[in-house]
């Protein structure tokens, strides 16, 4: 495996952001056979969630439409993001793949490392339950509050909110007196891209806050990059990064993201 802007391994880009082109579960593996020089601090990932409908039927519709509201698509103005891969997994499937990478994930991180992985509603009690299966210590959830600027929904509930699945890989210093970071509030409130790269595409605002909370949070690990959104907000405060990608579309999207100045 190489670095897929650099093409060399130990990566040499200068702002130290290494993209690997691969299945997460495979590029997992390898990065496990000693080619890291320390493990991870931080684990923040935006896996397939394998929502967008309340039937089987709605779940295994293409992204592309699954992701797009519904006037848009039938009226052909619909995003012209290129669809993404691997979001049509039931839930018993679903926990079980979730499980299997958190693991590898586990494996690679520091004992006083941490994970953040997003997730929405309808999946939330799946990755809760494979963050533990996979030997972390599930530690709560963080709110990502989209604003009102979210698609609103007439005679119920705005569907304003995500969610971020905290956990440590051990023992965390996570007091009020301990020198470590921030105090972060439990909702992070930031509208979602509005020219977006990526169906599901987190603000990269958002990635800069979350990796902000600690300043021992130094090596992230993404192994489902989109369209590198992590590598930014890691590029901006100068922190390593490996994040992976297995749609080679995405993955040169993000090569190219991370190839230009940041503007966000």
């Amino acid at each position: 495996m190489k670095c897929y802007r650099c093409d060399a391994h130990p990566c040499t880009c200068r702002d130290r952001v290494t993209l690997y082109h691969g299945d997460a579960r495979e590029v997992l593996a390898w990065l496990q056979e000693g080619r890291l020089e320390e493990p991870f601090d931080l684990v923040l990932t935006d896996p397939p969630y394998s929502s967008g409908g309340a039937m089987r039927s709605d779940r295994n519709m293409p992204t592309d439409a699954k992701y797009s509201r519904s006037e848009d698509v039938r009226a052909g103005t619909a995003d012209a993001t290129p669809a993404f891969l691997g979001d049509n997994r039931d839930q018993r499937s679903l926990t079980l793949w979730f499980s299997d990478w958190l693991a590898q994930c586990f494996r690679l991180t520091k004992p006083t490392g941490a994970c953040l992985s997003f997730i929405d509603w309808r999946n939330l009690c799946c990755l809760v339950d494979a963050v533990q299966a996979g030997g972390w210590v599930y530690r709560g959830l963080v709110v990502w509050d989209k604003t009102e600027a979210a698609r609103p929904v007439k005679g119920w509930f705005r569907s304003q909110c995500e969610y971020l699945v905290a956990a440590s890989a051990g023992t965390i210093a996570r007091q009020a007196t301990d020198d470590v970071g921030k105090c972060q509030p439990g909702v992070l409130r930031h509208p979602t891209p509005r020219d977006r790269h990526h169906l599901t595409e987190k603000p990269v605002g958002l990635l800069v806050d979350l990796i902000e909370t600690r300043r021992d949070w130094l090596t992230i690990l993404d192994p489902f990059a989109g369209a590198g959104s992590t590598g930014l907000a890691a590029k901006a405060l100068g922190r390593r990064a490996v994040l992976i990608e297995a749609d080679p579309v995405f993955a040169a999207i993000a090569a190219d993201r991370l190839r230009q100045q940041l503007l966000f």
